[in-house]
């Protein structure tokens, strides 16, 4: 089951697949896309984190001059490339500064696993640093907003409950799970039809002895119950993946300020396709008030 979860045939890995199918599923972002290739707007740069794993991500400028930057965080066995639709909604149509990294095992990342969004907090806190650097320079000369979706949305709840920049202002999650544990207690009845013991237990002991992490300590829950900056729920009402009643017990843990909109008609992941404006709205209307 270790294996299954966490080191799985990925399709994150193929870039050009990914390129193609956000090309079909998301069709206005080809022009743009082809836009930033041709002026070479569309740029890339490695960093190493703490263990030494050697971390990817792409960046583009905003159209003009601005200090506001979005970084924006893939789900599970997706790659920077597939969040390029979330990259459209902050770059062309509200004109933020972008970079989009590929966490661990995923896109031209290294890492010999996925961590869920544990350990990736860690390199998406670095990758803020990074951001700054590239943007703003100065640690008050660009504000964040950190986007994920599903176990990016994970990691950016994790991300909030830790220790960061004044210049990081506020999250949007869109279908993060409450823990990895529940995720995984979840799909494992869903897919094979087997109770949590023994076999999500072992699987949890050989993931802290492979990886150092386990599947309880993993748990967006408990990281949000120290978020101090603002936060938007998102969440389809037809997710099953995520189930959308997970996104409940996470908005009552967030202290201070919160949004929640749940999308009508959306699948795991899909509240952007299902309404696109809508969701585009909700997004602009939320972080201008604190970026």
């Amino acid at each position: 089951m270790l294996n299954f979860a966490l080191t799985p045939t990925n399709r994150g890995k193929n870039e050009p697949s990914s390129l193609l199918d956000m090309y079909k599923r998301y069709p206005f972002i080809t022009g743009w896309m082809a836009n930033l290739k041709k002026t070479s707007a569309l740029k890339d740069t490695f960093i190493y984190n703490d263990q030494g794993i050697k971390l990817h991500a792409y960046f583009v400028q905003a159209p003009r001059p601005t200090r506001k930057t979005a970084v924006i965080v893939h789900g599970y066995t997706d790659n920077a490339i597939r969040m390029m639709h979330i990259g459209y909604l902050y770059q062309h149509d509200m004109g933020y500064n972008i970079l989009l990294p590929d966490l661990q095992y995923h896109g031209r990342s290294g890492g010999k696993a996925i961590q869920m969004g544990w350990k990736d907090r860690l390199d998406v806190e670095r990758w803020i640093n990074v951001a700054r650097a590239i943007f703003g320079g100065k640690a008050d000369s660009t504000t964040i907003v950190v986007h994920g979706i599903s176990m990016g949305a994970a990691t950016t709840m994790c991300v909030s409950g830790d220790k960061l920049p004044s210049n990081v202002k506020c999250f949007v999650e869109d279908c993060g799970y409450t823990s990895v544990w529940d995720e995984f207690s979840g799909e494992i009845k869903n897919q094979f039809g087997l109770p949590e013991f023994p076999i999500l237990y072992s699987a949890n002991m050989l993931c802290d002895l492979y990886y150092k992490w386990s599947f309880c300590e993993a748990s967006p829950l408990k990281q949000i119950k120290k978020c101090t900056k603002p936060m938007l729920f998102i969440h389809g009402d037809k997710d099953t993946f995520v189930p959308v009643s997970m996104v409940f017990p996470l908005y009552n843990a967030k202290p201070g300020t919160k949004e929640i909109w749940i999308c009508h008609g959306a699948v795991h992941a899909r509240s952007y396709l299902v309404n696109r404006k809508e969701y585009t709205f909700r997004v602009k209307k939320f972080t201008q008030e604190f970026m």
